[in-house]
């Protein structure tokens, strides 16, 4: 069997290289469950499912009553899953899990495009194992599986932006060298896909507008007019289209977000964004990640073309800084095909690296050590367990109509995935005495309804807070109660940073009597 795979791996390395991306990725689908951050879910996944159950409970649309207008988010990628989830339920597939894992599944297939494309990309600049090492780079980092299974716009939009960028590069290319094939339509192929990056994740835009410029600096103007022909094609019926249709205004959704924008700029800690870079260092795995830096910024004259659009964006990102460490993620495979090739270049080149090979192959032992245990720890993760699995719990009680959730503790509301619950109840979520006063008093009036479930977040002072909120609600019993994930816990005592999220929850049976299966 292993001399198999070898004979395998020497005969179609690039096909051996997919084929781990897809096994790892696979794994994560199965496994890496729950979201890592609130955009992954709260503006993606429950938005189109309870637009699919006639509901809008994130009132994004203006008609809903309660609607404050466009929010800065495209409809493109939140419309994707509601086509998906509709598709679902025609099949017969109700469970929130199941769902879910067909999600990641299909983002994990896509994620896989990025990969093809990136090793495309190296293949015209730089050596054949340069673009090996490229691809199984990407396949293997250890926070890429994890990002590509779960919805994350910023990962999302990559296989779109690559796309483009290699039949740029491959037509520019093709223009220099006077090769046959090169077509002007190309151009436009290629701006019509960037332009759908750009509708899933509007920072994008700030990469294209970069590969624009240097087709102008490499005065391939007809090229520059085709791509931005391609471009306005595409955000105008993806983006200003759909915008027209909610909200009777083209672009409602990103001019929303240029306004947000804008307003960021000397609004955020200015050092935020070098440090996020920082973050960026660490999580690429010193010293690659110096290495990397050292081969992108080594050849920048040779390969303009995608040095410039990385430069430009890191530039925007410095000046209009984001709290959003993600928002470097579209970059990161370019900046990686880059970083690698031009390393590659000067290792080739350099008597000192000549002399000390074993020292190049001490750093990459290095890399490789840190990373595959990493990259099995986080593609096996469950982030926010405790939050899915209470939520999921409930889909044995349906028709629940309130749930509250006790939380005094937290700086900032940590949201329920109510998607998993299968039911749409309304979620009241209390951190003060003022907030637990004005519900009561709403229950009392009968304007709401007494909460079936109450769920109390960390196990610090619990009985106190719970004895408290039963002399309002005596009839409180003990139904369950989740724990977060081995890896959430590790990183809890690594860094201290990461909380840990315990969740008890108590069943109110004044309105649910007995237990669901009793």
């Amino acid at each position: 069997m292993i001399h198999r795979i070898k004979r395998f791996k020497d005969k179609h390395p690039f096909l051996f290289i997919m084929a781990i991306a897809l096994f790892i990725r696979m794994v994560a689908a199965i496994f890496s469950k729950g979201f890592g951050i609130y955009s992954d879910h709260f503006l993606v996944v429950e938005p189109a499912q309870s637009l699919v159950n006639g509901i809008d409970y994130h009132k994004i649309l203006p008609w809903t009553p309660g609607n404050d207008g466009p929010t800065g988010h495209g409809f493109f990628y939140t419309g994707f899953h509601y086509l998906l989830f509709h598709m679902m339920q025609f099949f017969g597939l109700f469970d929130p899990q199941i769902k879910m894992f067909l999600i990641r599944g299909i983002h994990a297939f896509l994620s896989l495009m990025a990969i093809s494309f990136c090793y495309r990309i190296t293949s015209l600049i730089a050596e054949r194992k340069t673009a090996y090492r490229v691809a199984l780079l990407l396949a293997v980092y250890w926070f890429m599986p994890f990002v590509s299974v779960h919805n994350l716009a910023e990962v999302f939009s990559i296989p779109f932006i690559m796309y483009g960028t290699l039949i740029i590069s491959r037509q520019e290319l093709i223009r220099r060298n006077e090769e046959p094939g090169y077509h002007i339509s190309s151009f436009m192929v290629a701006g019509f896909f960037l332009g759908l990056g750009f509708s899933v994740y509007f920072p994008t835009a700030i990469f294209t507008l970069g590969l624009f410029i240097a087709l102008l600096a490499y005065r391939n103007w007809k090229g520059t007019l085709s791509s931005i022909a391609g471009f306005l094609m595409s955000v105008v019926i993806f983006q200003g289209g759909i915008d027209f249709i909610i909200w009777r205004m083209p672009f409602a959704e990103f001019y929303e977000y240029l306004g947000l924008f804008f307003k960021s700029k000397g609004v955020t800690n200015p050092d935020l964004f070098h440090t996020n870079l920082l973050i960026y260092l660490v999580l690429l795995i010193p010293p690659l990640s110096l290495m990397l830096v050292f081969g992108f910024i080594r050849e920048w004259r040779r390969h303009f073309l995608l040095f410039f659009p990385i430069l430009l964006y890191v530039m925007v990102m410095i000046v209009f800084s984001s709290r959003s460490a993600g928002v470097m993620l579209p970059i990161i495979p370019i900046f990686i095909l880059l970083g690698l090739t031009g390393w590659d270049s000067y290792v080739s080149h350099s008597p000192f690296w000549k002399k000390n090979k074993k020292l190049h192959t001490f750093l990459w032992a290095g890399f490789w050590m840190i990373n595959l245990p990493l990259l099995f720890v986080f593609s096996l993760s469950y982030p926010h367990k405790a939050r899915v699995e209470s939520m999921s719990h409930l889909k044995q009680y349906p028709g629940i109509e309130s749930v509250w959730v006790k939380d005094s503790e937290a700086k900032d509301t940590r949201h329920l995935p109510v998607f998993y619950a299968g039911q749409w109840p309304d979620i009241a979520y209390i951190h003060n005495m003022k907030q637990l006063d004005s519900l009561l008093s709403l229950t009392k009036l009968e304007t709401n309804p007494q909460p079936a479930f109450v769920f109390f977040y960390q196990k610090e002072n619990l009985n106190e807070r719970l004895e408290n909120l039963r002399l309002h609600l005596p009839e409180l019993v003990e139904e369950t109660h989740f724990k977060p994930s081995f890896m959430t816990r590790v990183l809890h005592i690594i860094t201290r940073r990461h909380e840990n999220e315990y969740i008890f929850i108590y069943r109110n049976q004044a309105v649910i009597p007995q237990k669901a299966g009793q």
